[in-house]
């Protein structure tokens, strides 16, 4: 799903005009992306929403830094659960068994910076998964 850019929801492009934002809407919250025009590296704005977390996963082919802006929460990363609030930031390796989970009453919003040499959604191993998506 994508969110038509006016001036609100893009970013300009080459001539003054605005590129389109990819925004999806997930069990968890949503997503939207903030630039993914490089080769290496790919931002994303993620919003999880009160009580719920992202899937346990991991990435073979890139790693992940993660800037709290707002709310409380908590990661998980190889098993050891971490708080974090606005402000903490987290980086998460490549092949590291992943997840964050908001703990608090009001959205948790965080910047995501995936850095590697593919982004594509078959490069997510979902270990544990609260909405029926975990691999078999």
């Amino acid at each position: 799903m994508t969110d038509a850019g006016n001036g609100s929801g893009g970013s300009p492009s080459g001539g003054g005009q605005w590129k389109a934002r990819e925004h999806d809407e997930r069990p968890w919250g949503s997503y939207t992306v903030l630039d993914d025009d490089a080769h290496d590296h790919k931002v994303k704005r993620i919003v999880v929403k009160a009580g719920k977390r992202l899937s346990y996963q991991q990435h073979a082919r890139r790693s992940e830094h993660w800037f709290i802006v707002s709310g409380r929460g908590a990661v998980t990363i190889d098993g050891t659960a971490t708080p974090v609030a606005a402000g903490h930031a987290v980086d998460v390796p490549v092949g590291a068994a992943h997840r964050i989970e908001n703990t608090g009453d009001a959205d948790l919003v965080f910047v995501e910076v995936q850095h590697g040499d593919y982004f594509g959604e078959d490069d997510i191993v979902r270990l544990e998964d609260d909405f029926g998506r975990a691999e078999g």
